[in-house]
């Protein structure tokens, strides 16, 4: 008989955990307490993006935020509130954002994400889920100031170093790459290490292929008690019914801190919000590109551009808040030339939250409290990236082979100060 598993969280950690852990020949059961059709795995920009070496704690990241604490158009907003879980995850974040944390950080970020990167063309090639949208054209690092660009320049470098290739394009190699609409940049950096994807068309057909494997997936399910028992969680309550396991996988995103902290761990994650806004006539875009000056992203989708971007820390809610949505919109039409986002696309905006660790890295473990409890998540802006190479993590801890990767870096019992 086959060891019995639960993922608690559906998203993109945690269906990719359920994919590898099937895989292997455990039997599987899902529990969200959404309906799991949106959320952070479906808002996001839908990058693979090996380029991302620098995480969100980087220096000075704490000085932008308490410079736009009272202008919520900003694109890294926190909002003021006296929260005592919030002050201390701000202050374990700055303690993280030193220049010898960072660099110690991007060769553990490209790592995972070179990882994941090649589990996605495992993934396409596999056939599993069908045909799902994914392609390498790379990413756009667009910008129109010189400092902006110096910026990524030098990130590029670093970049270089860890074996990233990119290249800089000046305007003519901007509208070589970019030919249907007039792209208001001087100049881009172009990682050609990225990928993209749609998230819309991967996440249903990664649930089908789960529940045809034979996952059990309960939607509207929330997680309300955990029996225990000699280091152990022997059976976990939900508002619906009680299940008996062997192991349990955290992969509950952003939520994840509140059901830790019902078995007595802390784990010091925040809410940053994100919002989308799709666009379904024709834009002209073909490349992904991230707009700098604007802090936002822009996907061509399946069917649809998708423009995204902010990093909004205002706790675990889901309430639009229009002036962001026109800093997107804004920020679109100064990049693009003749480029309005139509206000019922705007009016149709959604946001998401991902689930961000003080330091910008991941939790990837498995707990010291608890001999059968996995914890993944804190992916920050990286989810939808990590996602496979989480899963095959999840699965390697589990099964106790050695981890494709040393997840010293990611472990949740790590201390910021």
């Amino acid at each position: 008989m086959s060891k019995e598993v639960i993922v608690i969280g559906g998203g993109i950690i945690g269906l990719c955990a359920a994919y590898y852990l099937q895989k292997e020949g455990y039997s599987v059961r899902v529990i969200d307490k959404s309906n799991m059709d949106g959320g952070a795995s479906y808002v996001n920009a839908g990058y693979l993006t090996p380029s991302h070496i620098v995480p969100l704690a980087a220096p000075g990241m704490i000085s932008k935020g308490l410079k736009y604490m009272f202008n919520s158009t900003s694109p890294f907003y926190m909002k003021p509130r006296l929260d005592m879980e919030f002050l201390k995850w701000a202050w374990a974040f700055k303690k993280s954002s030193t220049k010898a944390k960072v660099e110690r950080a991007m060769s553990h970020i490209r790592d995972i994400n070179i990882l994941s990167r090649e589990l996605y063309d495992a993934l396409k090639a596999s056939n599993d889920l069908g045909k799902f949208h994914y392609e390498r054209k790379g990413l756009l690092m667009l910008y129109q100031t010189q400092k902006e660009g110096d910026h990524e320049k030098g990130t590029a470098e670093k970049a270089k170093h860890l074996g990233l290739e990119s290249e800089v394009l000046d305007e003519k190699g901007i509208e070589k790459i970019e030919p249907n609409i007039k792209v208001n940049a001087i100049g881009a950096v172009h990682y050609l290490c990225d990928g993209h994807t749609t998230p819309t068309d991967f996440m249903p057909k990664m649930m089908h292929y789960l529940e045809k494997s034979g996952v059990e997936i309960h939607r509207n399910e929330e997680v309300i008690d955990f029996s225990i028992s000699n280091k152990k969680i022997t059976s976990i309550a939900t508002d619906q019914a009680v299940y008996k396991m062997d192991e349990v996988v955290f992969a509950g995103g952003s939520w994840t801190s509140q059901l830790s902290k019902r078995l007595g761990i802390q784990l010091p994650i925040q809410a940053g919000k994100g919002y989308r806004i799709d666009v379904t006539r024709s834009t002209g875009i073909t490349m992904p590109a991230l707009l700098l000056e604007a802090k936002m992203a822009v996907t061509p989708m399946l069917g649809f551009t998708r423009f995204a971007g902010t990093m909004e820390f205002s706790g675990i809610n889901s309430r639009i808040r229009k002036e962001r949505v026109q800093a997107i919109a804004k920020g679109a039409k100064l990049f693009y030339e003749g480029l309005d986002i139509p206000v019922e696309d705007r009016n149709n905006a959604q946001c998401g939250l991902r689930p961000v660790s003080p330091d910008g890295l991941p939790y990837i473990g498995t707990s010291k409290d608890f001999n059968n409890l996995t914890i993944a998540t804190g992916h920050a802006m990286m989810g939808w990236s990590l996602g496979p190479a989480t899963g095959l993590l999840v699965v390697e801890l589990i099964s106790g082979r050695k981890p494709s990767l040393d997840l010293s870096p990611y472990r949740p019992e790590r201390k910021f100060y």
